[in-house]
């Protein structure tokens, strides 16, 4: 009988989630604070290569909830936040590119991959563009993370550039790409 609920346990699918949070709550800052730190030591920060301190980390994401043109979506595993991606807007004095949008610290923490978040934050990302009247949405990613890569390229993102030296990391120089979609 042991056997039998061990078996049902393995096989039953993760309760997943996407949300817009707009202030954080019991230990949501934590969770996001430990999951980007996750990220960022497995190779797919956005932006940093090693994790800041917690008080940095946890003032930054305080700080994406105060900025207007920014929407922050949160991805949870079994109720744990595990990922994150922002949707950005132009600076509304940026008249001609007020088109398009921009993903923005996009990552799963290495312990929530494989669950459908990736997948499931981009679109929830298109949707809010589309729904605030955008054309075109803009990213970026470093020529490492393939798996982010799949998945833009697999949800309709066209490559339109590389940049040899996009980032700088271990002393050298790693390659970006640069996609885009029309929505």
């Amino acid at each position: 009988m042991m056997a039998q609920v061990k078996a049902a346990q393995a096989k039953k699918k993760a309760d997943t989630s996407i949300e817009r949070p707009t202030e954080f709550v019991d230990n949501d800052l934590a969770e996001l604070s430990d999951a980007a730190e996750a990220a960022i030591e497995a190779g797919g920060g956005f932006g940093w290569l090693a994790p800041p301190s917690r008080d940095v980390m946890d003032t930054y994401w305080q700080g994406v909830l105060m900025v207007p043109e920014r929407h922050l979506f949160v991805g949870r595993l079994d109720g744990v936040i595990a990922s994150s991606a922002q949707l950005s807007q132009p600076p509304r004095s940026a008249e001609s590119q007020a088109h398009a949008a921009k993903v923005t610290t996009f990552f799963v923490a290495p312990w929530a991959r494989g669950h459908g978040l990736a997948p499931s934050l981009l679109e929830a990302c298109e949707d809010l563009a589309r729904k605030e009247g955008f054309a075109v949405l803009n990213l970026d990613v470093r020529e490492t993370q393939t798996r982010a890569i799949q998945i833009f390229e697999s949800h309709g993102y066209r490559s339109w550039g590389k940049d040899e030296r996009y980032a700088r990391v271990s002393g050298k120089y790693v390659a970006g790409y640069f996609y885009q979609k029309d929505l």
